[in-house]
Formats: C-alpha cells, sequence, structure tokens
C-alpha cells in the first residue's frame, strides 16, 4: 500500500505563526469580548504586557488584517476592533477555552 506523502498546508502555517505568537490570541479574546477600546482600556486589561509590546502586536495584527484603528481625531484618540476577518475567529477562540476548561 502506497502512504501518500503528508505536507502542511501553508494556509494553516500561516494562520497559526499568527495566533501561535505570544499576546496575540489574548489581544483578539480582548476585543472579542468588550468590543472597540482604546489602547489604554486594552493595556488595563492585559496588565502583563508591556506598553511598547502591546504597540508592536497591534501593529502586527492590524497589519494581518485582524484588527483596524480608527482614529477619532475630533477627540484625538484611536479605537481597536476586530474586522471580519477578526470576528471570524469567535469559534476558534471559543473552542480553546473549551479545550482549556476541559485540559488545563
Amino acid at each position: 500500500m502506497d502512504k501518500a506523502k503528508f505536507t502542511l498546508c501553508p494556509r494553516f502555517q500561516k494562520s497559526f505563526s499568527i495566533l501561535g505568537k505570544k499576546w496575540n490570541g489574548i489581544i483578539i479574546e480582548v476585543l472579542l469580548q468588550s468590543g472597540s477600546q482604546r489602547f489604554g482600556e486594552i493595556a488595563e486589561k492585559i496588565p502583563e504586557i508591556s506598553d511598547r509590546v502591546l504597540t508592536y502586536k497591534l501593529k502586527e495584527l492590524e497589519k494581518e488584517g485582524i484588527i483596524k484603528c480608527s482614529k477619532n481625531t475630533s477627540e484625538k484618540y484611536s479605537e481597536y476592533e476586530l474586522t471580519k476577518k477578526g470576528k471570524d475567529l469567535k469559534l476558534i477562540i471559543e473552542n480553546v477555552h473549551n479545550w482549556a476548561d476541559t485540559w488545563m
């Protein structure tokens, strides 16, 4: 019997390279649970992350199209929110919660 050669799907690898990075899943979780928020509100919910790292991670997730930054010029602040691509991670995050409740 000829066994098929195993290959990883590049899209699957790319997904894990984004979601598997430290803090990315937590930031997505915060935005899923609380909706659009200012930088300080996100930082308050994740006190373990430095402002420098949070800034970097928000830019990284924005570059991937998972979040977007809306600037309110009249009040001089920005809000971060999930894009459709980011909101589509809700079921995945819920499944991770279920797995964690059982196994962690």
